[in-house]
């Protein structure tokens, strides 16, 4: 399979994508305890997501063990890991950073369809509409509706974690860019401009403008979105000679 999610992300993300299912090794038990009432689909669905996380973790040195789902059904990643899961029917990924390199991570995976009807009103602003519509002129390869909604997938599960609380789909106005990809389809940006206060988690990631950044792709029948912030680190204190004072 050629690899889809690995092409919006960062080189320090790990990622685990794969068509149909990877069901081995079984789930741990307490995962078992999850989906034990789930329907058929739900279960498979869930093992592969796993799975997939699983060789994601350990491309960061972390051993095989349980994620189960916390508040929200977010996943439950080691300390230390930022990471999201996502599924469609046939494609399964998971990506997952050290939390040192990246604050919040986001990603998702659709087919490459419209929307089904009321969808798109649903989800989206008037202004993003127009916009669409728009995109649809200049580029209508792209199932423009299905990838916003997508985007404001991805643009949730990086914020939940750090907000601790949902984010509705008219609380992010979104902005959406695109040119072809030389591996193939259609790529592009998109910007997410938050709508409602920040908590100070969230702003420290998106600073005072209050904007998420993501990548997005369509191509072999999906389209993936991705939003990967990264990491603010302090700048060093400065180094002075014995003796020295610094002004202040």
């Amino acid at each position: 399979m050629r690899p889809l999610m690995r092409r919006l992300l960062p080189h320090e993300v790990a990622v685990g994508e794969v068509r149909g299912e990877l069901t081995a090794p079984p789930l741990f038990p307490e995962e078992e305890a999850v989906v034990a009432r789930a329907v058929e689909k739900r279960r498979r669905e869930f093992a592969t997501g796993r799975r997939c996380a699983r060789l994601a973790l350990a491309a960061l040195g972390h051993a095989p063990a349980p994620l189960l789902p916390g508040t929200r059904g977010a996943p439950g990643w080691p300390a230390g890991v930022v990471g999201a899961i996502s599924h469609c029917d046939g494609y399964r990924v998971a990506a997952v950073a050290r939390d040192t390199d990246l604050a919040a991570l986001g990603i998702d995976a659709e087919p490459a369809l419209p929307p089904p009807g009321g969808v798109l009103e649903a989800v989206s602003l008037p202004q993003e509409r127009a916009a669409l519509d728009r995109l649809a002129r200049e580029q209508p390869a792209v199932p423009w509706g299905r990838l916003l909604f997508s985007a404001k997938e991805s643009v949730y599960k990086a914020w939940f974690p750090l907000a601790g609380r949902m984010l509705g789909f008219g609380d992010a106005h979104l902005r959406l860019s695109w040119e072809p990809d030389p591996a193939g389809g259609v790529r592009g940006t998109f910007t997410a401009r938050l709508l409602v206060p920040l908590p100070p988690a969230v702003a420290a990631v998106t600073g005072p403008g209050g904007e998420l950044a993501g990548r997005w792709l369509a191509d072999d029948g999906l389209v993936l979105t991705a939003v990967a912030e990264p990491a603010r680190r302090r700048s060093p204190a400065p180094r002075t000679a014995p003796g020295t004072a610094v002004p202040g």
